[in-house]
C-alpha cells in the first residue's frame, strides 16, 4: 500500500489510537504494552507531518520512540525521510523495526535503505584496481577476485554483505567511489552502478531510511547546484537528533589531509592507464607532491595533536611547507590541465585538485578564531566564518576547515525543502531547557516536548557518589580515582562498564584493575567496539572500560550490565581549537561560555552516558560519578539536576547492599 491508495486513504485511525490499549500493536505485537509518552510523542510527531511544522523531542530511554515515528510517518500517507545517527542504527531500523510496524498496520508501503556511495561497491574502480595489478597487499589479490565474483551475483552491491573487505582498510577506499572521484554519467558502469540503482529506489519509495552523513551531502551538493540525492519529501525524521549539529559541522566543512592527497596520487596513477602518453607526464609533478606531503608532515612534527593554524603558521618551516606543497599542488594542476578531455576520469581528477588547492589557500590565511565571529555564514563554508585548525597521526596530518556555527545552513536547509522536521533524541535537553540544541540548529521557532523514561529509576537505580576523592586537577586524582574503581567493581563481582573522558584515564585504569581484580577485563583499544561487547555480555560478570564512542550505542539489559561508572564530568578538552572559537563566538554575543555551552553540553554527555544502564524495566544497577565537582560546585548542582532522580548514596557499602544477590 502507498500514498495515494484509497485504502491507505480511508485509514481513520491515529497514531496514538494504534499504539493504544485497543489499538493495532496490541493485538499484533505479543507482549506489547500501551506506554503514555509513546503515545504522547507518536501525536506530537503526527501533528508536525500534518503541519509541515518543526518539533524537538526529548523521549527518554524506554519510551518507544521509534515506533513512536514510525507509525505517524506510514500513517500520513505521504513521503517520509527518516535520518539516523549510524549505518548500524539504519540496518536496525530497516530490517527489523519498520517490518514491524508495517505488519503491526497492515500497510504495504514502498520503502528503500539508502547508504553513503562509500558502502557500494563502484564497478569502475573495482575494474581499476584489478587491471593495475599493483595490490598494496598480498591479501588483496584473492580479496579482489571475490569481489568481482561479489559484483556479479549481489543485487545492490552492499559491502555490509562482504565482511571479507576490512571497514577501515585501504582496499575499501580503491573499489569505492566518493563525492570527488565518481565520474557520474561519464562512467562506463554508469548504467550498471549499484549507487545509481539505490537512488532510483529512494526515488521512487514512500518512507527512505538514510543516515545524517548521506542527508547532509544531498543538502552540500544542493548548495552547489548538482542534482539532489534524495527524493523530496513532506517529512524528514532526525532520530538519534543529538549528533546531528556536531556531524553537520563536520560534514560542511572541508579538508587537506596526507592521506586525501596520496589517493589523488594513486588514482592518477590508475587513470594514467586509460590515457596514452599521460604517467610520463604526470611521474615527475607527482614525485614532487609526495615530497611535499612529507617535508610538511616534519615541518609540522613537535606541535600539538590538535591546535589552530594561527599556532602552525608562527613556524617558518610550517609555512615555507605549505607554500610548497601549494607549488607541487598547481605545478599538478598545469599538467592535469593540458590532459583535459583525454578521459573523463582525468577531468574528474582535475576537480578534485582543484578543491584540494582552494582549500588549502583557504588554510594558508588563517586568522585567529577570535576574530571570525561577526562575519556572515555562507551556505557551506564562508572563509571568514570557517575555524581553521590542524590535527596530527603518528605520520601523517589533516588540514580542516570547520564552519563556527551550522544553524544558518541547517535553517536554509529546512527552508529550501518546505517539510516538516522532526528531531528525536532521549538527550537533548538539559531539566527542560533545549536552548543549546535549538541555537546550534537554528531551531529556536521550534515546538519542544520531553518525554521522561518510563522507567523507575527511583526503585531500579542507585546514584553513588563518593567523598573524599580530590578535584580531577589535583595530582592524586588519577590515582584515587582508579583505586575507587577498583572497590566499585569488586562491588558489584564485575558487570560494569567504566566510562572516561581521556584514553589516559581509561588505560591508567586498566592497569590498576589487571592488578588488583580477578575479572575479565575488555578494554578498547584491545579489539573492535562490537566484538568488546559481544564478548562482555558473553562473559556474564566482565568489566568494559571504553571512551568517547562508548558513551552511547551501547546497549546491554540484563543482569550482565549492574554498574555505570564514570570517571569525570566530560568537559571538552579547553585547548580544543573549534570549541574556542565556539566559545569566543558566545562570549562576542553577551552570553556566558562557560554557563551557557559548556555545562550544558557536559550534562548531555552525562545523560548519554547514565542512560548506559537501565534499558529495560527489569534492569536494576548503580551509577557512580567519581567527580566531586558535582557536589562541591553550583553547575555540579545544575548537572546533576538534569539526570533521572536516583537515590543518592555515599557509602560503599549502599552499593554493595543494593547490588547483593
Amino acid at each position: 500500500m502507498s500514498p495515494g491508495d484509497p485504502q491507505f486513504e480511508q485509514a481513520p485511525v491515529s497514531a496514538a489510537d494504534a499504539l493504544g490499549a485497543d489499538g493495532a500493536f496490541v493485538r499484533a505485537v505479543p507482549g506489547f504494552a500501551p506506554r503514555p509518552a509513546q503515545r504522547a510523542l507518536a501525536a506530537a510527531v503526527e501533528d508536525a507531518i500534518a503541519a509541515r511544522g518543526l518539533l524537538v523531542a526529548e523521549a527518554g530511554t524506554g519510551t518507544g520512540k521509534t515506533y513512536a515515528y514510525l507509525v505517524p510517518a506510514l500513517l500520513s500517507g505521504t513521503r517520509v525521510i527518516v535520518s539516523t545517527g549510524t549505518r548500524a542504527l539504519q540496518d536496525q531500523l530497516y530490517q527489523r523495526d519498520l517490518p514491524r510496524v508495517c505488519q503491526a498496520l497492515s500497510v504495504r508501503p514502498r520503502t528503500a535503505l539508502l547508504k553513503g556511495r562509500g558502502n557500494y561497491l563502484c564497478l569502475y574502480r573495482l575494474e581499476q584496481a584489478w587491471r593495475e595489478g599493483r595490490p598494496s597487499d598480498a591479501g588483496d589479490v584473492p580479496v579482489l577476485a571475490q569481489l568481482r565474483e561479489f559484483a556479479g551475483r549481489s543485487r545492490d552491491g552492499d559491502l555490509d554483505a562482504f565482511p571479507a573487505l576490512a571497514e577501515d582498510g585501504p582496499l575499501k577506499l580503491r573499489v569505492t567511489s566518493s563525492r570527488d572521484n565518481c565520474l557520474g554519467g561519464e562512467c562506463p558502469q554508469f548504467a550498471d552502478c549499484f549507487v545509481v540503482k539505490a537512488r532510483r529506489a529512494a526515488q521512487e519509495a514512500d518512507l527512505v531510511v538514510v543516515n545524517h552523513h548521506l542527508l547532509l551531502a544531498d543538502f552540500a551538493l544542493k548548495q552547489e547546484g548538482f542534482g539532489e540525492i534524495l527524493p523530496g519529501a513532506h517529512a524528514f525524521v532526525i532520530d538519534e537528533a543529538h549528533q546531528f549539529p556536531e556531524t553537520a559541522s563536520l560534514f560542511l566543512g572541508s579538508a587537506v589531509s596526507d592521506h586525501m592527497l596520496r589517493e589523488l596520487a594513486r588514482d592518477l596513477l590508475a587513470e594514467c592507464g586509460q590515457v596514452t602518453g599521460a604517467l610520463a607526464v604526470v611521474t615527475a609533478p607527482l614525485q614532487a607532491l609526495e615530497t611535499a606531503v612529507r617535508s610538511l608532515r616534519l615541518a609540522l612534527d613537535g606541535l600539538p595533536v590538535r591546535a589552530s593554524a594561527a599556532q602552525a603558521l608562527q613556524r617558518d618551516s610550517v609555512a615555507d611547507g605549505l607554500a610548497s606543497l601549494a607549488t607541487a599542488l598547481d605545478d599538478a594542476a598545469a599538467v592535469l590541465s593540458g590532459l583535459a578531455g583525454a578521459s573523463a576520469g582525468m577531468d574528474a581528477l582535475g576537480e578534485r585538485l582543484d578543491a584540494l588547492r582552494r582549500c588549502l589557500a583557504r588554510w594558508r590565511e588563517a586568522a585567529d578564531p577570535v576574530e571570525l565571529v561577526d562575519a556572515d555564514p555562507d551556505p557551506i563554508v564562508d572563509d571568514d566564518a570557517a575555524v581553521r585548525w590542524f590535527e596530527l597521526s603518528q605520520r601523517g596530518f589533516r588540514l580542516s576547515l570547520t564552519p563556527l556555527s551550522v544553524a544558518g545552513p541547517l535553517a536554509q536547509f529546512r527552508a529550501q525543502s518546505r517539510a516538516a522536521w522532526i528531531h528525536v533524541s532521549a538527550t537533548l535537553a538539559v531539566a527542560d531547557d533545549f536552548r543549546l540544541f535549538q541555537a546550534r540548529t537554528g531551531l529556536a521557532d521550534a515546538a519542544t516536548l520531553r518525554l521522561d523514561s518510563p522507567f523507575d529509576y527511583r526503585r531500579q537505580a542507585l546514584l553513588y557518589l563518593p567523598h573524599g576523592l580530590p578535584e580531577p586537577n589535583h595530582g592524586a586524582w588519577l590515582e584515587a580515582m582508579a583505586q575507587s574503581l577498583a572497590g566499585l567493581v569488586e562491588a558489584s563481582r564485575g558487570r560494569a562498564l567504566l566510562l572516561f573522558t581521556s584514553h589516559r584515564a581509561l588505560r591508567y585504569a586498566a592497569q590498576v584493575l589487571a592488578e588488583r581484580v580477578a575479572l575479565p577485563l575488555f578494554v578498547q583499544g584491545q579489539a573492535g567496539k562490537h566484538r568488546l561487547l559481544e564478548d562482555f555480555r558473553a562473559s556474564g560478570n566482565g568489566v568494559l572500560l571504553g571512551a568517547a564512542s562508548f558513551w552511547e550505542g551501547v546497549d546491554v539489559p540484563g543482569e550482565a550490565l549492574s554498574l555505570v561508572a564514570i570517571d569525570k564530568l566530560p568537559f571538552a578538552p579547553p585547548d580544543d581549537p573549534v570549541l574556542t572559537a565556539r566559545l569566543a563566538a558566545v562570549r562576542a554575543g553577551g552570553g556566558d561560555p562557560f554557563n551557557d555551552w559548556q555545562v550544558p553540553q557536559a550534562a548531555l554527555l552525562l545523560k548519554q552516558g547514565v542512560g548506559r544502564l537501565i534499558r529495560s524495566g527489569a534492569d536494576r544497577g548503580v551509577v557512580a560519578l567519581l567527580d566531586p565537582r558535582l557536589r562541591a560546585r553550583g553547575y555540579g548542582r545544575r548537572i546533576l539536576a538534569a539526570l533521572p532522580s536516583m537515590p543518592v548514596v555515599d557509602d560503599i557499602d549502599a552499593v554493595r547492599d543494593f547490588l547483593a544477590p
